[in-house]
This record gives structure tokens, C-alpha cells and sequence, in this order.
């Protein structure tokens, strides 16, 4: 289904005239209204009025996180607090947190976005939601909360945790769609096998995911466990929280809402364009959010973009999932290593689990990776021959695609630990050894 059919499926001439006028609006109204970009742009010597072409958006300095926390709490608003309808925050982990505000009109456009994925991905008002992210100052929520309640569907707002009590109100209030993180839905999985549930006996049809990236080999062993259909989408607080892009039902990338969010791909070095269908860093414009404008946010996600047609006749570009970010990337010993690609190897081994860690440490001033990964049979542990052939078929197939020895722990079924919001899986400790 197609939420919006005249700007989903606008001819691509008729969307680069209407991006262009939101940008030449939104750097404007940014400059008058919001000091922080008065200040930003009159230092770089950057005129507003100088934005003839999409093409002189590389006029403009960027935006990074830095600036949010630097102006915190309410420094890059462009209307008082008192006009603002909705505040969150990020979680602030790494120092005060990144204040996220709209304005009634943003809330608007923001439900708009979450709705346009949700019927993406199938979802219609016959749905039952269970929305199984944290409720709170995070984003995910309630964003998607209002995205497919707008869509005419029932919602469960579960939260995350207890999910014992989660599979039981899965299961006895007849939920269709699931609205998660992929690890806690590959945990919830995980958790009805255990408790001697059937799967047959739900209703779940579709899983909508988001807040963490993941890879199709992770989907398919979420397909496995839960028989739904897995769906991707992709958002973050700074800009609006989730309805930046999801995927539809034919699952080659997802589409940007490119109407209300202009992307750019820059090499993260050099900051020039990277071509269609190559890695960068995305960066992203909001065209149509004015209580808090945010231009040229550099995400530090990895992706590639796509403009070649959709079968659903959605006409928008598309991002595949992220391949990481660039602050997350790994060198180890001179060599770029991504999570993802950790995760892509084992998830394509059937001899084990959905759940593993990546540990960095440093030993005589040289980096060591190792890999603790659960084993999808527990009897295994017990044959030593087979658990060495398994070990050694590891290391092999990551070597392959790293070009790094790495050092392989196996682990029993369910012990290590599972997240209910987004999984923590790489621990760096190079610092802790120093």
C-alpha cells in the first residue's frame, strides 16, 4: 500500500523542484530564526540567498552532534518553548543528551513519515501492533506508535521487557505486527521455543524493525523463528526519529521520504560525492521540520543509495542497510572492519546461534580481535572433535572475508546476554589495557 501516492510516486524532475524549493525555504528560515545558523553561515561567509541549484547545497558547513549537545537544550530551536508539542532526547550515554523538538506542525509531518514505512511494509488497519520498544524519552516508540495508529490500526503499547509477559499478550490479544529492535525480536523468537510455544498458534505477519542495524542473514533467522515478514527502516533523533526511510514489500533498499528529507553521500575523508550504487557517509537535510531545522547533519552511517525503479512504484531514492558507521568502524591492525561483516559470516552458518560479541583488546601494542558466539546446539559442547571443525570452519570464514586471524569462543545457547532496546555487541577494550 502507498500511503501518499502523489509525492511517493512524484516523477524524479517534479521531486528535485520541490526539494529545491523546501531547501531554499529552510536555509532562510534557518538564518533568520535560528541564531546558531546565523552565526555558523556569517562565519563561514555563506549567503542564504546564494542557493540557485541543489547542486550549491556544498556551500553550506555542516551540521554534526557536537552542535546539538553544544546547544543544549533549546539553542537550534527557531520558536520559543512554549510553542513546541512534543520534546525527546537521546539517551546521552556519551555526555548530555540530543534534545529533539517539535513543533504541532512536526508532529504532523513526523507521524506522516511513520505512517508512509508502516504501509510499506503491509501494514493496514486490520493490524494489531505490539509496539515492543521502550516508551519514554526515545523516539522509536511513539513514533511508530503514531505512524500505524494513523494508518487505522490497533496499538499495544508493551513497551520493552518482561517478555514472558510480551509473548503471552502476543499470542492472547492476536498481535499481527511487531514493532522491535531485530535482536529482541530474535530474543522473543529465542524465548518461544524455550517456554514450549507453537508458532503457528500466533497471528504475527510482520516485523517492523528499527534502532539498530542488521543484516539479511539476522531477517532470516528471524524468519525462522517468528514466520513473519522482516522489514527494515531507518531514522534517528537528531532529525526526527524514525520515518526517514523504510523498506517496502519488495525489500531492495529503503525508500527515503525524500519530499521531507534531503540525502547526500559524501566520502567521510574527503567529503566530495560518492557515485550511485558506492559506500559513504549519509548525510541528511530535514526540508519540511522548521521548529528545530537540522542542514547538512553528517550521520556517520554507512550506506549506498540507489535510484533505479521500484516495482511497488514508489519513485523515491533508496539506502540498503547500513553497512555500519563510521565512528563505529573498527581498524584492527590496519585493516577496516565492520560489525556487519562479523555478523553476515556467522549468520550464514546453520551450526550457530543468532547471538554473539566482539571483543577488541591490545597485547604488547598489537591489536586482538576475538569472536564469542553461541552454538545452535548445546550437544555440541560436548563433542570436542566437532567443536574444534566447528571453531576452525569460523575462523576460516572470517579470515576469508576479513583477511585477519580471529580469535573464535563457542558459548552455549542463551548465555550470553540479550538486550531488550538495541544490543550492545562490540566491547572495545584497547583503551582498558593500556
Amino acid at each position: 500500500m502507498i500511503y501518499n501516492k502523489k509525492e511517493e510516486t512524484m516523477p524524479r524532475e517534479e521531486m528535485r523542484k520541490l526539494q529545491l524549493e523546501r531547501f531554499q525555504k529552510m536555509v532562510k528560515f534557518a538564518y533568520e530564526k535560528v541564531p546558531f545558523y546565523k552565526k555558523k553561515y556569517d562565519d563561514a561567509g555563506f549567503d542564504p540567498n546564494s542557493i540557485k541549484t541543489l547542486n550549491d547545497i556544498k556551500k553550506i558547513p555542516f551540521t554534526v552532534k557536537a552542535d546539538l549537545r553544544d546547544n543544549y537544550p533549546y539553542g537550534l530551536l527557531s520558536v520559543p518553548p512554549s510553542k513546541l508539542m512534543r520534546i525527546h532526547a537521546s539517551s546521552g550515554t556519551s555526555g548530555k543528551p540530543t534534545v529533539v523538538c517539535y513543533t504541532k506542525d512536526d508532529m504532523r509531518v513526523w507521524t506522516e513519515c511513520c505512517a508512509r514505512l508502516a504501509a510499506s511494509a503491509g501494514v493496514n488497519k486490520n493490524d494489531i501492533v505490539q509496539v515492543s520498544f521502550g516508551y519514554g524519552l526515545f523516539t522509536g516508540a511513539l513514533g511508530m506508535h503514531q505512524g500505524c495508529e494513523k494508518l487505522g490500526a490497533s496499538i499495544i503499547p508493551a513497551s520493552s521487557g518482561n517478555t514472558e509477559r510480551q509473548i503471552m499478550l502476543m499470542k492472547d490479544l492476536q498481535t499481527t505486527v511487531l514493532v522491535s529492535t531485530p535482536s529482541y525480536a530474535l530474543y522473543i523468537g529465542e524465548m518461544l521455543e524455550k517456554l514450549g510455544y507453537d508458532i503457528k498458534d500466533f497471528k504475527l505477519r510482520i516485523g517492523l524493525f528499527g534502532s539498530e542495524s542488521s543484516t539479511p542473514e539476522m531477517h532470516n533467522e528471524i524468519k525462522k523463528k517468528l514466520h513473519i515478514f522482516t522489514n527494515d527502516n531507518y531514522g534517528l533523533s537528531e532529525l526526527i526519529g524514525p520515518g526517514v526511510s523504510g523498506e517496502c514489500t519488495e525489500k531492495c533498499g529503503m525508500h527515503i521520504n525524500e519530499d521531507h528529507f534531503y540525502p547526500e553521500l559524501l566520502d567521510s575523508d574527503t567529503l566530495e560525492d560518492v557515485p550511485i550504487g558506492s559506500y559513504g557517509e549519509l548525510v541528511l537535510t530535514t526540508l519540511t521540520k522548521f521548529g528545530m531545522p537540522i542542514i547538512r547533519y553528517r550521520t556517520k552511517d554507512i550506506t549506498k543509495l540507489d535510484d533505479t525503479p521500484c516495482k511497488c512504484g514508489r519513485t523515491s531514492v533508496r539506502m540498503s542497510k547500513l553497512k555500519g558507521r563510521s565512528d563505529d568502524m573498527l581498524i584492527i591492525r590496519g585493516v577496516n572492519v565492520f560489525p556487519s561483516q562479523i555478523e553476515s559470516v556467522l549468520l550464514k552458518m546453520a551450526e550457530v546461534g543468532g547471538q554473539y560479541e566482539i571483543i577488541v583488546t591490545r597485547e604488547n601494542y598489537m591489536d586482538k580481535l576475538e569472536v564469542i558466539v553461541e552454538v545452535a546446539d548445546g550437544s555440541l559442547l560436548t563433542d570436542l572433535h566437532k567443536l574444534n571443525s566447528l571453531r576452525d570452519k569460523i575462523k576460516h570464514n572470517l579470515k576469508t572475508i576479513l583477511q585477519l586471524d580471529v580469535n573464535v569462543k563457542l558459548a552455549e545457547p542463551l548465555s550470553l546476554k540479550r538486550y531488550e532496546g538495541k544490543s550492545k555487541r562490540v566491547f572495545d577494550n584497547r583503551n582498558l589495557n593500556n
